[in-house]
């Protein structure tokens, strides 16, 4: 268990830089056994990426097991608007449910939906980053990170500026729930984000329901498939996962990205000199300090990795920051290469729960990236930000920088 001693998702030491540990346990095994949460650890790129794609593992199990059956202790009742909420999106389902929900999801959720926000995205980039030149700095993460991918999924949905104050505090509370052991405190956070996202929720989809407009939430009204529509429960969960997915990890990769960025100089100024390289530096920042560095699946049907039978009922959690870092995969994976081209990273996920949102989230992530390299040239951090606490969703609490 010695290796563990390095592994500790609950010390700021392995959350500022957990990337040596990760090396430590891929030198390890293929699968290790982590007590304190019950979990069977993947490290492994290859393995990660099969797994997320075998049906054998589920994001849930009560689609073929009650929680006895599959010997597990059922949710406190008091967390139950969390569940509800969350349990009905897309990301928390299994077949037939996930494939129903997202193929209506994707006939509201469409390419051309994304292309035609992008004019949209730039200009919002462009002043809300012209804001922070005219001030002469701020704070990276609430001048620019955080306004920009909360405005634009607001805009799908067609929440009015006037509502949206709440949307990123109720989704931070809600993600809470995502990190390994929630406290009781961190519980009751998410529970009273939930009542109060989902009672705003059904009231905007009533008023769709009367006076449909060109937005997400009136297209997810209108979408259908023969007799198939999604239920208001299932539309309210879908809107707060696009809400919660569809900021998080934008969010904390331009933070995480900037500041990966001023610590490395040489690849910074190569960037500032070559604006052409922003595509191949957006998927090189989400690899290099991935935003989400766990994911669990449930294990339905028995499975093997490596000579360790992993039993059903167990839960296995895929170390997405580890596998972006797998040197069998990435070559010198520690190092920061913004021209790297061959980068199969897994920040998006894979399988049927491959991110739907990926795309507008690149749009996003080269929008700010650019209106930063073009109207703030000189920006440079005036302060060694301080990481939020979480590990399972990687950030930083502010990034303050100057012009």
């Amino acid at each position: 268990m010695a290796v563990f001693d390095s592994f500790d998702p609950w010390d700021p030491a392995f959350v500022a830089d957990p990337y040596p540990a990760y090396a430590e346990l891929r030198a390890r095994g293929r699968v290790l056994y982590y007590e304190p949460t019950d979990q069977w650890l993947v490290p492994h790129h290859a393995d990660v990426s099969a797994l997320l794609r075998d049906r054998r593992l589920g994001r849930t199990y009560v689609h073929r097991f009650t929680h006895e059956e599959f010997g597990r202790t059922p949710p406190p009742p008091e967390h139950e608007p969390f569940h509800t909420l969350n349990d009905h999106g897309m990301l928390d389902l299994e077949p037939p449910d996930h494939t129903r929900i997202r193929r209506l999801v994707s006939k509201a959720f469409t390419p051309r939906t994304v292309e035609r926000l992008k004019p949209y995205v730039r200009s919002l980039a462009d002043e809300l980053v012209g804001d922070l030149v005219a001030a002469g700095g701020g704070d990276l993460l609430t001048d620019v990170a955080e306004p920009l991918p909360v405005a634009v999924i607001a805009e799908m949905l067609g929440i009015p500026e006037s509502d949206r104050a709440p949307l990123r505090p109720w989704s931070a509370d809600i993600c809470g729930m995502y990190e390994l052991n929630p406290s009781e405190e961190t519980a009751a956070r998410a529970v009273r984000a939930s009542l109060e996202f989902s009672e705003y929720l059904r009231t905007l989809i009533a008023a769709r329901r009367k006076t449909p407009g060109d937005d997400l939430v009136s297209a997810l009204i209108a979408a259908h498939d023969e007799d198939d529509r999604l239920t208001e429960q299932e539309m309210v969960s879908t809107c707060a996962l696009l809400l919660n997915a569809g900021h998080e990890a934008t969010v904390n990769t331009t933070v995480n990205g900037w500041w990966a960025l001023f610590r490395d100089p040489a690849q910074l100024a190569a960037l500032r000199a070559d604006h052409s390289l922003v595509p191949t530096a957006v998927e090189e920042l989400m690899r290099y300090d991935t935003p989400l560095q766990l994911f669990e699946r449930w294990v339905l049907d028995e499975i093997e990795i490596d000579g360790t039978t992993i039993p059903r009922g167990a839960e296995v959690a895929m170390l997405f920051g580890s596998a972006n870092h797998d040197p069998a995969v990435f070559t010198a994976p520690d190092r920061l290469d913004l021209a790297r081209r061959d980068n199969p990273h897994i920040s998006f996920s894979a399988g049927i729960h491959y991110c739907i949102g990926a795309p507008l989230a690149r749009i996003e992530l080269a929008a700010s990236m650019t209106a930063l390299l073009e109207r703030a040239p000189t920006l440079r951090p005036t302060a060694e930000p301080e990481r939020t606490p979480n590990f399972v969703i990687r950030g930083l609490k502010g990034l303050a920088v100057e012009v």
